[in-house]
């Protein structure tokens, strides 16, 4: 089965590769990348801490961006060329019609223009690198970067010319040509700029090379990949129009994932957040039973805060998680008497034991034996909260069938300078491939009532 899925999917690649619709977006792609270098200007971004800066914010946004709607848009446009148009045809059945099973063959057609759409995919984030390393030109005083004209322009040249021999003297098919040799030329061309300044000098490539862009990248492949199997699965029973349709419907759908369903999941209401932490003993950091801290809020708490009221705090402004976990016993008694706030029996909670204003004093109480209320001290940028969150198991149930594409998004985390780790990349992964096996199955029910002969 494993040998069926391979030798389709190699038939599928090369039929992908060969769509003149393939080459004609990724070099239009890079037409925008060069138009955006000259046109993202004026965003007012002075911001100089993290991989993008000031202006190029601008630039990384749009560009990629770019390349996420251009993928988009091949996804359906191959999708449909290598499948639907085969069981239009009629020529699907000259496969089913063998010992192939059907699954076999949406597997097998999924692979060839999922390896299609990489190839044109990473040609056009090639594009958006060079195009980063080039900047924005928001003066006409700016300086142009020579290394990236030359051998970015060059390797597009290169490509055309040797792809308009190989059709001319072999018959080879020009857009497959151009393609194949604009991955190794781009790639290459990149990696020679990594290390030349921009008047041709030595420079290292760590600033060039960007890693929190390349995860972003990386990132954004995976999206790609998720929509490619959307438009493998519905061009198993629609024609082309209605999969980009169907693509563009599910694009839009998961970028909103978080307004429309996601929002309504966690149910909590933040008091504020907190500017400032330090424990009342320098000496007794950990918080741990018994121990005060003071934290200062950023404005005035929007909710009336009462001594021994249950605090919860956590990362995130929806409630979730709370580092304070989601017990709802209540702290009953003198909070100022230290017998009474560790006394057996007491429950496990952080308690407000003072507030002035914005300044609020904590102190983790409980009896023996109630285990910890928190698992670490409060700090800045935490959110407070005076309730557990409730969780809202139908919004739950709808925000995780629907695929959601932000957490393939990072271009907010890169732009904001909040570090993305790089288990964060195998984390998608795993998210992606259980989307895309969920889309694969949905595409094999569809085909297998339908009708090929």
């Amino acid at each position: 089965m494993l040998f069926q899925a391979l030798a389709i999917a190699r038939n599928a690649f090369i039929e992908a590769i060969r769509q003149p619709i393939l080459f004609v977006l990724v070099l239009l792609s890079g037409a925008f990348q060069i138009y955006n270098t000259a046109n993202t200007g004026f965003s007012m971004g002075l911001t100089e801490s993290s991989e993008v800066a000031a202006d190029n914010k601008l630039l990384f946004d749009i560009g990629l961006g770019t390349v996420f709607v251009i993928g988009t848009l091949l996804a359906g446009f191959i999708a449909t060329a290598v499948m639907s148009r085969e069981i239009e045809n009629k020529t699907v059945l000259t496969v089913v019609s063998k010992p192939v099973g059907r699954p076999v063959l949406v597997l097998g057609k999924y692979l060839g223009v999922a390896g299609a759409i990489m190839v044109a995919s990473v040609i056009m984030l090639v594009f958006l690198l060079l195009a980063i390393r080039h900047g924005v030109m928001s003066t006409t005083a700016e300086e142009l970067d020579k290394p990236v004209l030359w051998l970015g322009l060059g390797s597009v040249a290169l490509a055309l010319a040797l792809g308009g021999w190989c059709n001319y003297f072999y018959g080879w098919s020009f857009p497959q040509s151009v393609i194949l040799l604009l991955l190794p030329l781009t790639l290459l061309a990149y990696i020679f700029v990594a290390f030349l300044g921009k008047n041709w000098g030595l420079a290292h490539p760590l600033q060039t090379f960007k890693p929190q862009i390349t995860i972003a990248c990386l990132c954004l492949l995976l999206a790609i990949l998720v929509l490619t199997a959307v438009a493998t699965a519905v061009s198993t029973r629609f024609g082309q129009v209605m999969t980009i349709v169907a693509c563009l419907g599910v694009f839009v759908l998961a970028l909103l994932s978080n307004h429309l369903f996601g929002r309504h999941v966690f149910v909590n209401q933040a008091v504020g957040a907190i500017a400032f932490v330090r424990p009342e003993e320098p000496t007794k950091p950990d918080f741990a039973k018994g121990e005060r801290f003071r934290i200062e809020l950023e404005q005035d708490p929007t909710g009336q805060i009462r001594p021994g009221a249950n605090i919860h705090y956590g990362p995130t402004p929806n409630g979730y998680p709370l580092v304070t976990g989601f017990s709802p016993a209540r702290f009953e008694g003198d909070v100022t008497d230290a017998e009474v706030v560790l006394a057996p029996g007491a429950p496990a909670a952080v308690i407000a034991e003072r507030i002035e204003g914005r300044r609020i004093r904590l102190r983790h109480v409980g009896g023996p034996g109630t285990g910890v209320a928190t698992s670490r001290p409060p700090e800045p940028g935490d959110y407070v909260f005076l309730e557990p969150t409730r969780v809202n198991a139908a919004a739950l149930a709808v925000w995780g069938v629907v695929p959601n594409l932000q957490f393939f998004w990072l271009l907010d985390a890169v732009s904001q300078n909040r570090p993305v780790p790089p288990k964060y990349l195998g984390m998608a992964a795993l998210y992606a491939a259980v989307q895309i096996g969920a889309f694969l199955s949905l595409g094999v029910i569809l085909f297998q009532k339908r009708d090929v002969g």
